[in-house]
């Protein structure tokens, strides 16, 4: 791969826009190693998501970009991610949690402008329970969202922002500026 300086002009603009995001303080952001393999051009993100100092949910959003394009991504920029959260029992057994989690990307994307086309993506809802040796925990049931789309705009912040209200949604947080009960009945 060429140095980072030798980078083409649209992936720079896109990893200045992600750069120049910041995310509500519950969701700790990270620049981390990007797969190599997957395109060209590739810059990584990692979020941790707390909720009253716990780790409730984490995510991975990656760029790529060949400046030769994809048929398969309608483009040449492509954002890729990952989330995994912890779910209460009685959501994991939810059977409308997929379709629910689905529109926590698209009403995430849509509620900042971030124009997006070609996207799919799964919803994976586990519960596991410990036997023998691993016996300890409680059952625990786990959410997870693989998702990628194609921006159709140079706002790189706007799909961050996005991503954002995707993590927050899955991590059960209230939407900004708004005090969960709990939140309240601690302080008092």
């Amino acid at each position: 791969m060429a140095t980072p300086s030798a980078a083409p002009e649209a992936f720079t603009r896109a990893v200045a826009g992600l750069r120049a995001e910041s995310p509500r303080p519950e969701i700790l952001l990270e620049e981390i190693a990007a797969p190599q393999r997957l395109a060209p051009w590739s810059f990584a993100l990692s979020a941790t998501v707390l909720r009253a100092g716990d780790e409730v949910a984490s995510g991975r959003l990656i760029l790529l970009h060949d400046p030769a394009g994809h048929d398969a991504w309608r483009g040449d920029l492509r954002l890729v991610t990952l989330i995994t959260a912890e779910l209460e029992e009685d959501l994991a057994s939810d059977p409308l949690l997929p379709e629910v989690a689905w529109t926590w990307l698209i009403d995430g994307l849509d509620q900042h402008a971030a124009a997006y086309t070609a996207i799919g993506g799964t919803v994976t809802q586990t519960a596991s329970t410990r036997f023998g040796e691993l016996a300890g925990p409680a059952p625990t049931a786990d959410l997870e969202m693989r998702a990628s789309w194609t921006p159709t705009s140079g706002d790189f912040g706007a799909h961050l922002r996005g991503w954002c209200v995707m993590l927050s949604s899955t991590a059960g947080l209230p939407p900004p500026g708004v005090a969960s009960i709990t939140d309240r009945h601690a302080r008092a």
